[in-house]
């Protein structure tokens, strides 16, 4: 049965990834339908909205979504408000998963940053208090924080441990300073953490573990945070998984997964043949995986396989991007991959449910 991929470049080189990423699907063969779709900067430019409801249409008619990369102004612009934050939360995507698999771990993920997605800072609960004179102006923002969420997102870190054999669950908080908010998800989720003897629970201030993490990535397992710090802790731990040009990010619900790099729009690169697509390319072997765990296909399973381990196989012998010291351009690499899909198997048996 053919599977219906929603497919949104985004911005910048969101559109160049993206596009090696759907050529990497097309040659394994799958049975794949691709639906195009707009959003982001550019789309906000054109016709007034960043996520058009045609986008959410064609992403609630899809099997799964995979994303590129948007171009969000630092400054305010009114009416613009991020693509990637409003698909997460019209579709529930409250786990983001991003795997690090370091060069000790190859090919199994050695650590796991588990981000709340719905809620925290990220709520958009921002405001700016009006009639203030010149030089006092005050903006003020409220974090939100729920035992609903935290709870499951504490259910998805003991089972992305157990999957993995990661052994241990890191709750990451700064419950010390911000009492309720943190203090409320380290509650829930040490709660949680206390019915699976299985797994080692073990807690770190936010400051405290970048620090740690900075140097090394070992001894967390699975870290388990809110929103704001995960997004910062995610981007640490990418420098021992090769850098952003590599790491793939898992947003998943109950039911809709968005699949993506983590990497930004670039527009310093944009056009000039130079963006690493492996973690776009990665992002979509993690979405046949997903999909193949939805529908119960063992041949997409088998698909997504061969794709992460043709990741591995280019990673191991080139070629490479500027980014990663070479001066192959995005086109080498995507030739290399495809050229590996034909002698590539599985990385291993866990990696198969990683986002399931």
């Amino acid at each position: 049965m053919t599977r219906r991929i929603c497919v949104i470049p985004g911005d910048g080189i969101g559109r160049e990834v993206t596009s090696a990423a759907q050529a990497v699907l097309r040659a394994t063969g799958a049975p794949l339908e691709f639906v195009s779709a707009d959003a982001g900067w550019d789309c906000f430019e054109l016709h007034g909205t960043a996520l058009p409801d045609a986008t959410v249409r064609a992403a609630l008619d899809s099997d799964a979504i995979l994303f590129g990369a948007v171009s969000s102004p630092s400054r305010r612009v009114p009416g613009y408000r991020s693509p990637i934050v409003a698909l997460r939360r019209l579709f529930d995507l409250y786990a983001c998963i991003r795997p690090v698999i370091t060069a000790a771990s190859a090919p199994d993920p050695g650590l796991i940053v588990l981000r709340e997605n719905t809620e925290g800072l990220y709520s958009g609960l921002e405001t700016v208090v009006p009639d203030t004179p010149p030089g006092r102006r005050r903006a003020e923002a409220t974090a939100v924080v729920t035992e609903a969420a935290s709870r499951r997102l504490a259910k998805a870190a003991i089972e992305l441990a157990r999957t993995h054999g990661l052994g241990r669950v890191t709750v990451v908080h700064k419950a010390n300073v911000l009492r309720e908010t943190c203090g409320l998800f380290r509650e829930v989720v040490l709660d949680e953490l206390a019915g699976a003897p299985d797994l080692e629970a073990a807690e770190g201030l936010v400051d405290s573990v970048a620090c740690r993490l900075a140097g090394s990535p070992e001894g967390f397992g699975v870290i388990v945070t809110t929103n704001l710090f995960g997004d910062i802790l995610s981007d640490v731990a990418a420098i021992h998984g090769g850098g952003l040009g590599l790491v793939e990010s898992i947003s998943r619900g109950d039911g809709q997964a968005l699949f993506e790099p983590v990497h930004g729009s670039a527009p310093d690169i944009t056009g000039t043949g130079r963006a690493n697509p492996l973690a776009a390319i990665r992002a979509a072997g993690r979405l046949l995986q997903h999909v193949s765990e939805r529908c119960g296909d063992d041949a997409l399973r088998d698909a997504g396989n061969r794709v992460l381990g043709a990741v591995q196989s280019v990673l191991a012998d080139g070629p490479r991007t500027p980014d990663m010291g070479g001066t192959a351009r995005t086109s080498d690499v995507l030739t290399a991959v495809i050229g590996a899909l034909a002698t590539a198997t599985s990385p291993s048996t866990t990696e198969s449910s990683a986002v399931s």
